[in-house]
């Protein structure tokens, strides 16, 4: 029977996940060629540990399996040329926690990184940026993205273990100037 729930919660993430993708093949090469797009979280998937599987399976929006429904926050990681900006939760180890309890999750906007981008032979990309100048803790973030936009992205930190979050690209919103 439990086998039974995690089969059915992870095919009602993937469904879910496929309703709200916002990109079409063009779209999607488009925006990451400009680098201008933002990654929508859907879902986190921490690093499985026992201590860390208990506390989740009691949390509000946990899925079980360890996944955690994001659908409906605003958590985001944007990416322009000369910036990153990360509004995204953390469940996990953490080795050293702020002290301003509002300091918590990976919260950042990095002027100074690095950004490599690769294409594989199906038309799949993957970016790898690191960030360089964020005050407390520089972050390796590897996002993967399809051809219709789905995406993963991986973020692991110095005194973080890594966290997957899975959801879809969108082109960034401009500001009214």
């Amino acid at each position: 029977m439990k086998h039974l729930k995690l089969i059915l919660s992870m095919a009602l993430v993937a469904l879910t996940t496929q309703l709200f993708a916002q990109t079409n093949k063009e779209t999607t090469i488009k925006i990451i060629d400009e680098k201008d797009y933002t990654f929508v979280a859907n879902s986190a998937i921490p690093m499985s540990n026992m201590d860390i599987s208990q506390i989740l399976s009691r949390m509000p929006g946990s899925q079980g399996g360890g996944v955690i429904n994001l659908t409906g926050s605003q958590y985001d990681f944007r990416v322009t040329k000369d910036s990153v900006v990360a509004y995204l939760p953390y469940y996990g180890r953490s080795f050293s926690a702020p002290m301003n309890p509002n300091e918590g999750g990976i919260k950042f906007t990095s002027k100074d990184f690095s950004y490599k981008e690769s294409k594989n032979k199906k038309g799949a990309y993957t970016i790898q940026i690191n960030t360089k100048d964020v005050k407390r803790e520089n972050f390796r973030l590897t996002l993967s993205v399809t051809e219709n936009g789905y995406a993963s992205l991986v973020a692991s930190g110095y005194n973080k273990q890594p966290i997957t979050f899975n959801g879809y690209l969108s082109e960034s919103k401009k500001k009214d100037q």
